[in-house]
């Protein structure tokens, strides 16, 4: 009997010890509003659709037209490309789970979800302060920016964001891979999330880890938004120092128009986003819907808000949009 126990015990022992991955997760979308999804489906499908109409007529709109490939449309391009992929990497799944009821998702496919998520996420971080860079040359050394911002410069600075994101990002999946998940295989989200993961594993694992992973989280934000953020601050100080020393009225405006789209779409991404992470850490009284809504406003908002913005804004791609617009008309 005492041989059987202590064999019994010595089992349960390596079982908590062991990792435990279930083969799939349940995603259970917006908590407590389970009823209504069919109902928010449809803003979320009407707001995805016009992300990506909108980014693919923003692509095709500056590669077809040759006045567009400056660097400032360069960066908008790449920009776009990383709204499609946050986008398309979390809503068809949320759409499915909204209107099929198809909460299952494989542990594989969860963890490449949160590394694409968090990933282009940064990227689209890092162009938006490239974009600030370019302002910044133009601007205050408008007869070199040709010269500085050059085709190859361009690349340049666009792979080193793309690096810096799946550099910085690729710990993130090891990091999940090695917690277990003895304690629930449910998540209380639309989509896979970092957090969410950390919050359903085993507690021991997550206590001793806790400090460890504040941390790396902490780091990896302030190493992107953060620095990107204070540098796209610093970059308007310093353009907006010397407009104020341009000579005419007209002048200082017609200069500061050139910045408005960009510091609009960087209001419109930024401001969820540091929502989203304020209340992450510190908003413990904030309800779970209130941190889904805000988290699925990231990433759905600002790719269909951005070419808006900047079609709307920038007179070069208006009429290229128009001159499409009333060529299809007139073919049909």
């Amino acid at each position: 009997m005492k041989k059987n126990l202590r064999h019994l015990t010595l089992v349960m022992s390596v079982y908590n010890k062991s990792d435990v991955h279930p083969s799939t997760f349940i995603l259970i979308g917006i908590p407590g509003l389970e009823a209504a999804h069919m109902w928010i489906s449809i803003p979320f499908c009407t707001v995805y659709i016009l992300a990506l109409v909108g980014n693919c007529s923003l692509l095709f709109i500056i590669k077809t037209d040759s006045s567009l490939h400056e660097p400032m449309y360069l960066f908008l391009c790449m920009l776009a490309v990383a709204d499609l992929v946050v986008c398309t990497t979390a809503v068809p799944k949320l759409l499915s789970l909204f209107w099929f009821h198809d909460r299952e998702i494989s542990f594989e496919a969860c963890l490449t979800q949160i590394f694409l998520i968090h990933s282009c996420s940064t990227m689209e971080s890092g162009f938006f302060l490239a974009m600030a860079f370019d302002r910044y040359v133009a601007i205050c050394n408008p007869l070199r920016h040709s010269a500085i911002l050059t085709h190859t410069v361009t690349g340049r600075i666009g792979l080193a964001v793309v690096l810096r994101g799946i550099a910085l990002l690729s710990p993130h999946p090891f990091l999940l891979n090695w917690l277990p998940y003895c304690k629930t295989n449910i998540i209380s989200h639309t989509y896979c999330e970092f957090m969410a993961l950390i919050k359903i594993a085993c507690a021991e694992t997550r206590f001793r880890r806790t400090r460890f992973r504040r941390v790396y989280s902490l780091v990896v934000a302030f190493l992107t938004g953060g620095v990107d953020f204070i540098l796209i601050i610093c970059s308007y100080v310093l353009i907006l120092n010397t407009v104020f020393h341009l000579p005419s009225k007209d002048a200082r405006l017609k200069t500061l128009g050139t910045c408005g789209s960009h510091v609009c779409v960087i209001l419109v991404s930024y401001t969820p986003a540091f929502f989203s992470f304020l209340t992450h850490r510190f908003g413990h009284k904030v309800t779970p819907p209130v941190h889904i809504f805000v988290a699925n406003i990231y990433l759905l908002v600002p790719p269909m808000v951005n070419p808006i913005i900047y079609g709307v804004r920038t007179k070069n791609i208006r009429n290229r949009f128009l001159k499409v617009f009333r060529f299809a008309k007139f073919t049909n």
